[in-house]
C-alpha cells in the first residue's frame, strides 16, 4: 500500500507561518510539495480527478522494461534497494562482523553466475532425491510438512485469533502453480492461453532438468492442481475471519481429512504437543485430502518435484531461471526483461535476512526527529478519529464506547523495531544460494517453534525497515510505518501542511482506519475476534459497507474484468475513512493556525486532496492489472482516488463540482464510513 509518513506539528507551524516558508521549493516534488508538473490541468476535476492531479504525468512517464508497474509505490523502492546495496558492498570489504558475513556471504553466493552454472542441477539433486525415495501416502504427507517442499495446505504457527496473548497451529489451502484458482477455471481465450503457456512452462521446467515423458507429466501435474483449484476458497470468502477461524481436535481433523495423518505429520515437523489446530477453509482441505487419496502417487511425486524446481528456479542455473522469468512475468505481468540481478539479491536478502539488513539500514536513516514529527501527526489523527467517532449517527452508544476503547489502545510502531531477529544459528554459504534459501526456510520454522510455548511478542514486526509500506495488524491493534516509507515524497517535513496531511495523514487515517474495517471491526481493543457490535450498528454499517461494494464492483479497469468490490471492501474502506480522518485533522490543524495562503492558484484544500492523489501515482501493465483484479484486495491506483474522493463532500466544495461532472453523486448517493 502507498504510504506517505508524518507527524510533525513543530516543523508544520513554520512552515506555515509565513507564505514565503510555504512555497520552499523541494528538488525533486514541486514548490509545496507535490509534482505540479505531473498534472494536467486542461482535465477537469470533476470529471476526473485521478487524471487532474496525474495526467501529464500518465502520458509521459514510461513503465521500466523489469517492471510491471510505475509510480511512487513502485519507483521510491529503487532507491532503498539501491542505499540496501551500497551497505551489503560496504560492509562486505571488511565483514568481521558475523552478521555483516552473513548478510555478505548469501549475497556473494546469489552473485556467482558462474559457480551457479557450473554446479547445475547438482545442488538440488539432495531434494528431488528426497522425492523420488518416497513409497508412500504417508511417507508423502511427512515431506510435504516441511520447509521448502510443496503441499497441498500449508501448516504455520501464528497467535490465536480468539486470544492473541497465545500462539496456536494454522492449516489451510496452498497456493498453486497459477497465481489463484481464476486461473485454472475462468473461461476465455485470455485465460486458455494462460493456461496452454503454463503447460509449455511445465514441460520446459522438467525437460530442462532431464526428467522423461514431460508432456504427459505436465498433463498431470495440470489435472491435479486444476481439481485442487475447484474446491479451494476464493478471496473473497477467505477475507471472512469467522468462516475462517476452525479449531479442531485431533479426532475432528481425523475426521474432516484422515488422509493427512495429523498425529505423525505434526510430531514429524515440531508440532506433536498442540493439541489445537485451526483450520482456515476446512472444504478445502477436506478436498485436498481426498485427492490424497484418489490420485497416483507418482502424480504426486511428480507435482512435488516440479514445484520444487520451479519454485527455487532463481537459484539454479539461468536456463531455469530464465524459464521462470518468461512465465510469472513475461506471460502473466507482460514484463519485458528480467530485473538486475543485483537488485534482486538485495530483495532475497530483505525476504530472507531481513531484520538483518534493516537494523544497519536504521542506524543510517532513522533520525529522532522523525520519530518526534511521526508522533505528533499520529496523535492528530487519533484525536481525528475520537471526533468522527464520538459523532458518527449510525453508531449506537454500546458500540461507540468499545469503538472509542479501541481507539485508545491503538498501538503505532515508527522507523525500527526494539529488538531485531537473531540470526546466529542460520547457516550460511558462501557458494549455494539454493542451500542459502532451504537454510533460511528451516531457520523461519525452527523460529516459530520457538515461539510456539511463549506468550505472543508484541515487538515483533512483520515487515522491515527497508521496505516501502505501511500496514496494520488486527491481532496486536498496531499500526506500522518502517523508515523506508518516511522519506519523499511520502514523508517530507519541508511540504506545504495540507500536502503532508493529504498524503501522510490519509496514509495514517488508512492504516488506523482498518481497525474498523469489515475485517479489523470483528477484533476488539485486545486484537481478539470477537463480535462487540450491536446488531443496530452493525446492520447500518454494513449497509454503507454494501453500497461501496455495489459502487466498487460497477468499475470495469480491463474489458470484461471488473473490480471485486467484496474483496477490496476493507481497503476501499481503509482508503475513504482514512481520507474523512486525515481531513478533519487537517481542519483542526487550519483551526489552530489559521486558513492557509492561496499557493500556485490553489487553496489549501484543493491542495490537500491534489496531494491525496498524487500519493496514488500508479499504472501497470495489462496482465499485472488483470493479475491484481482477480486476486488483490487493493483497487487499482485509478479507482483509489476518483473512486473515493467522489464520496467526500469536502472534495465538492473544494473545487466546484457539480451536477452534470462525471465524478458526480447525489450527496444521498455518497458513501460515508464517518461523516454521517
Amino acid at each position: 500500500m502507498n504510504r506517505r509518513s508524518a507527524a510533525f506539528l513543530a516543523t508544520l507551524l513554520v512552515t506555515a507561518a509565513s507564505p514565503v516558508a510555504a512555497q520552499i521549493a523541494h528538488p525533486r516534488y514541486g514548490t509545496w510539495g507535490v509534482a505540479t508538473a505531473d498534472m494536467d490541468r486542461g482535465v477537469k476535476p470533476g470529471d476526473d480527478f485521478f487524471r487532474y492531479a496525474e495526467g501529464s504525468w500518465l502520458r509521459t512517464a514510461p513503465i521500466a522494461p523489469d517492471k510491471a508497474r510505475a509510480g511512487y509505490n513502485y519507483d521510491l523502492p529503487d532507491e532503498a534497494e539501491a542505499e540496501v546495496r551500497t551497505l551489503v558492498e560496504q560492509a562486505g570489504a571488511s565483514p568481521s562482523d558475523p552478521l555483516i558475513r552473513q548478510i555478505s556471504d548469501f549475497y556473494t553466493a546469489w552473485m556467482d553466475e558462474a559457480g551457479i552454472e557450473r554446479r547445475g542441477l547438482a545442488p538440488a539433486q539432495p531434494y528431488l532425491k528426497r522425492i523420488a525415495a518416497i513409497q508412500s501416502r504417508a511417507a508423502l504427507v511427512q515431506l510435504m510438512a516441511e520447509p521448502g517442499f510443496a503441499a497441498p495446505i500449508n501448516v504455520g504457527v501464528s497467535p490465536d485469533e480468539k486470544d492473541p496473548t497465545h500462539y496456536t497451529v494454522e492449516a489451510g489451502q496452498a497456493r498453486l502453480g497459477l497465481p489463484t484458482r481464476d486461473y485454472y477455471l475462468l473461461p476465455g481465450a485470455k485465460y486458455e492461453g494462460i493456461r496452454k503457456a503454463y503447460r509449455d512452462y511445465v514441460i520446459h521446467i522438467q525437460e530442462l532438468a532431464g526428467i522423461p515423458d514431460a508432456a504427459a507429466k505436465a498433463d498431470r501435474i495440470i489435472a491435479l492442481e486444476t481439481q485442487l483449484s475447484q474446491d479451494q476458497w476464493t478471496p473473497e470468502r477467505r477475507r471472512d475471519p469467522q468462516a475462517t477461524y476452525n479449531p479442531m481436535t485431533r479426532a475432528q481433523l481425523a475426521a474432516l481429512a484422515p488422509q493427512f495423518g495429523w498425529t505423525q505429520t505434526l510430531a514429524h515437523v515440531g508440532l506433536g504437543a498442540m493439541p489445537i489446530v485451526v483450520v482456515s477453509e476446512p472444504s478445502a482441505v477436506a478436498a485436498a485430502g481426498k485427492r490424497l487419496e484418489d490420485v497416483p502417487l507418482a502424480t504426486w511425486k511428480d507435482y512435488m518435484t516440479f514445484r520444487f524446481i520451479s519454485d527455487h528456479a532463481p537459484f539454479l542455473p539461468k536456463a531455469f531461471d530464465q524459464a521462470r522469468f518468461d512465465f510469472y512475468s513475461h506471460t502473466l505481468q507482460d514484463v519485458p526483461t528480467q530485473t538486475e540481478r543485483w537488485k534482486r539479491g538485495v530483495r532475497l536478502l530483505n525476504a530472507n535476512l531481513g531484520e538483518a539488513v534493516g537494523q544497519i539500514y536504521a542506524k543510517r536513516h532513522w533520525t529522532s526527529a522523525t520519530e518526534q514529527q511521526m508522533n505528533e501527526l499520529i496523535g492528530d489523527l487519533r484525536a481525528s478519529y475520537g471526533d468522527l467517532i464520538s459523532r458518527a449517527s449510525w453508531m449506537d452508544e454500546p458500540t461507540r464506547k468499545e469503538a472509542l476503547v479501541k481507539l485508545a489502545s491503538f498501538d503505532p510502531r515508527i522507523g525500527h523495531p526494539v529488538k531485531y531477529i537473531d540470526y546466529s544459528t542460520l547457516k550460511v554459504s558462501r557458494a549455494d544460494p539454493l542451500a542459502n534459501a532451504m537454510a533460511s526456510n528451516n531457520f523461519e520454522w525452527r523460529l516459530q517453534l520457538s515461539r510456539l510455548p511463549k506468550p505472543v511478542d508484541r515487538a515483533l514486526w512483520d515487515m522491515n525497515v527497508q521496505e516501502v509500506n505501511a500496514y496494520y495488524n488486527p491481532l496486536m491493534n498496531q499500526v506500522t510505518f518502517p523508515a523506508a516509507i518516511l522519506q519523499p515524497p511520502f514523508f517530507d517535513p519541508a511540504a506545504d501542511p495540507a500536502v503532508n496531511y493529504g498524503e501522510t495523514g490519509a496514509t495514517i487515517g488508512h492504516e488506523m482506519g482498518h481497525g474498523f474495517d469489515d475485517e479489523g471491526r470483528q477484533f476488539d481493543a485486545q486484537g481478539r475476534l470477537r463480535d462487540w457490535w450491536t446488531k443496530e450498528s452493525a446492520d447500518r454499517y454494513t449497509a454503507h459497507a454494501q453500497a461501496l461494494v455495489k459502487q466498487f464492483d460497477a468499475y470495469e479497469p480491463i474489458p470484461g474484468v471488473h473490480i471485486k468490490g467484496q474483496l477490496t471492501l476493507g481497503e476501499n474502506l481503509g482508503d475513504l475513512g482514512g481520507l474523512e480522518a486525515a481531513y478533519l485533522a487537517y481542519r483542526r490543524y487550519v483551526a489552530r493556525h489559521g486558513e492557509p495562503p492561496v499557493i500556485d492558484g490553489t487553496t489549501g484544500d484543493q491542495r490537500f486532496f491534489i496531494a491525496y492523489a498524487q500519493s496514488w501515482q500508479g499504472k501497470s501493465r495489462e496482465g499485472a492489472l488483470r493479475a491484481q483484479l482477480l486476486s488483490n484486495p487493493h483497487s487499482p491506483e485509478e479507482y483509489r482516488v476518483n473512486g473515493i474522493v467522489r464520496n467526500i463532500d469536502a472534495w465538492y466544495s473544494a473545487f466546484g463540482v457539480k451536477p452534470g461532472d462525471k465524478l458526480y453523486l447525489p450527496p444521498e448517493q455518497r458513501v460515508h464510513v464517518w461523516t454521517n
